[in-house]
């Protein structure tokens, strides 16, 4: 996994927007609907060419697919597996039942209700199909990034096994715990058939923060603090032969624009973060509920196999960050981890969560990016140019 050796590096969280007619074909399919699977496949390949050349005129360094071939960042699993059907009853966030008129909101603004919150459940034991789906993914990307010759690092994403559970809910395991571990043993096929394509293994697990409000709402926060622990044991048990330098994990308090008075601290939930098998952390830090949660970087420091990727840029808002606004979260970064090769700017979480579901639009989202750039090298002139002046004084 590389690091910022010599300046600060870019990347951002996986999801980007998708053009209208590539959502319309991957919402048909997730539905059951008989579609073109050569019109589907010509779409995918254009969308995943299309923000693979925009994420490099960015200046992003570590780039993916953008999740172009996926509906949602978790709800494609059942398409992956057997043992799925039916719909699931998922939470609510607290957020959204205790604020109604952000729940009206969220109808009016997103009136093409997606499967986020009837997806299937597991109704029967769960069998990992084949990995020709994510095997095509992983080739679609690598000769998209190829042709426009991006990136100096690529990763994909995937779901980790915890989140796959608060989505697609058990209706078949004796306990969760067993689900947990029927979903890591399965999942780990995806994960595996990333790792062997040469790419970066992100997991994007916002159970670890934000189902704290959703599926674990009822708990006591040591009590989910214990079930965030489980859930991590489940996942090592997926990432099981690959190396931690090549796994990223990302942990997040939900994708919306909400009061987010019910989040978790990062406090609570740091030393669980650490126990999880992986090479670098991915927390969002734009939040403004949760700017000043490097304190507990500084109160608990990462450990020294981990990078840092802070979210410094929101992904809910089409306010455009003042690259100087990035630069100066990215400098409190560096100051609460000690060291500025270990950390690498990156966004809060994905611009295009699940299909027809983006509160950025789509020309913000370049500038975002772009600015991050901008800002990764305002504090980088700052953080390298310091030795270059020491240098020239001492010489």
């Amino acid at each position: 996994m590389l690091q910022s050796r010599e300046r600060i590096l870019t990347t951002h969280v996986g999801s980007l927007p998708r053009a209208e007619s590539l959502s319309d074909l991957l919402i048909q399919r997730e539905e059951g609907a008989k579609i073109d699977p050569e019109q589907l496949a010509q779409e995918m390949d254009r969308a995943v060419l299309h923000v693979v050349k925009k994420q490099a005129e960015a200046g992003i360094d570590i780039g993916n697919d953008g999740e172009q071939q996926r509906v949602g960042f978790q709800t494609y699993v059942p398409q992956r597996m057997s043992g799925f059907s039916g719909a699931s009853k998922r939470r609510t966030s607290r957020d959204h039942t205790e604020f109604p008129a952000l729940m009206e909101n969220l109808i009016r603004r997103f009136p093409k209700r997606s499967r986020m919150q009837n997806a299937p459940e597991a109704r029967a034991e769960l069998h990992y199909l084949d990995t020709g789906a994510i095997q095509k993914e992983t080739a679609r990307f690598q000769n998209a990034a190829n042709t426009a010759d991006a990136f100096l690092e690529r990763f994909m994403t995937a779901p980790s096994p915890g989140i796959v559970s608060t989505t697609m809910m058990n209706a078949w395991y004796d306990s969760h715990r067993s689900y947990l571990a029927a979903l890591a043993r399965e999942m780990r096929n995806e994960y595996r058939a990333i790792h062997e394509a040469g790419l970066i293994v992100q997991i994007d697990a916002p159970d670890l923060a934000m189902d704290r409000s959703m599926f674990y709402q009822d708990l006591s926060d040591s009590d989910f603090v214990k079930a965030a622990e489980m859930h991590v044991s489940a996942l090592n048990q997926g990432l099981e032969a690959i190396p931690r330098d090549r796994v990223r994990l990302h942990v997040c308090w939900g994708n919306w624009d909400g009061p987010h008075v019910f989040d978790v601290p990062l406090k609570l939930i740091l030393p669980v973060l650490y126990r999880a098998n992986v090479g670098a952390l991915s927390i969002e830090f734009a939040n403004p509920r949760h700017q000043h949660e490097y304190e507990a970087l500084r109160r608990n420091p990462l450990p020294a196999h981990m990078l840092l990727l802070p979210g410094v840029i929101d992904t809910t808002t089409n306010i455009i960050e003042h690259p100087e606004v990035v630069a100066r979260r990215l400098e409190e970064a560096v100051a609460a981890v000690g060291d500025r090769e270990r950390v690498i700017a990156s966004a809060d979480c994905g611009f295009g969560t699940f299909t027809n579901r983006e509160w950025v639009i789509e020309p913000g989202v370049w500038l975002k990016l772009k600015s991050m750039r901008q800002g990764a090298d305002l504090a980088s002139a700052r953080l390298w140019g310091r030795d270059k002046r020491a240098d020239e004084a001492a010489g």
